[in-house]
């Protein structure tokens, strides 16, 4: 059954799924998912809910975060400064790399995850962004891209998709109609495709 695979790149959460969604879907022999950048910021002003990074939680996130990746056998996390981040741009290169490919788009998100949160690197920064585009193999064209209305459109249509939907939250995997949100819960997500 096919399946996709929701992220922000300034979710923290959203990388630790990030890291682990592939094997897990290899592993069971099942096709992989789609990977679709959605801004969580759209879906948070839906939800009217503050993000906990900006609540006095964040510090126990910080740590549940940490202890998660440890446990999942991750690198130690570096966090980027700042955290929440102005994902924004990034998003939108993550948009068009998803537009060249399946790989790409998997490619730059794992890029610009590793650069945001084993190196520490800002997220609005173009040279992380370019960086990540050279790992998926896509050049200027994703910056570029970051300008175009066409990849603005698309972005929004994907927060609007995730909302009707029924996503409450990032990273989400969706498996027909069945919603696996945290990436606490991809096991889950693959045991459904697996049906």
């Amino acid at each position: 059954m096919p399946s996709i695979f929701y992220f922000d790149l300034a979710s923290p959460y959203s990388y630790l799924a990030a890291e682990r969604v592939t094997g897990l879907f290899e592993e069971a022999g099942l096709p992989q998912p789609e990977w679709r950048p959605i801004l969580f910021g759209a879906l948070i002003k839906e939800l009217d809910r503050t993000p906990w990074g900006l609540t006095d939680q964040r510090d126990r996130h910080f740590a549940e975060i940490e202890r998660r990746a440890a446990g999942y056998g991750l690198p130690p996390l570096v966090w980027p400064d700042p955290l929440p981040a102005n994902s924004l741009h990034a998003m939108r290169a993550a948009t068009v790399a998803a537009a060249a490919g399946p790989a790409c788009a998997r490619e730059f998100a794992l890029a610009a995850f590793r650069g945001a949160y084993t190196e520490g690197r800002d997220l609005a920064d173009p040279e992380t962004i370019a960086a990540a585009a050279g790992v998926a193999g896509i050049g200027p064209e994703v910056i570029d891209g970051i300008a175009d209305p066409e990849t603005k459109d698309r972005l929004r249509q994907a927060a609007e998709e995730a909302w009707n939907a029924g996503l409450q939250g990032v990273p989400t995997v969706v498996v027909g109609t069945e919603l696996f949100w945290g990436d606490d819960r991809l096991a889950e997500a693959v045991a459904a495709a697996a049906r």
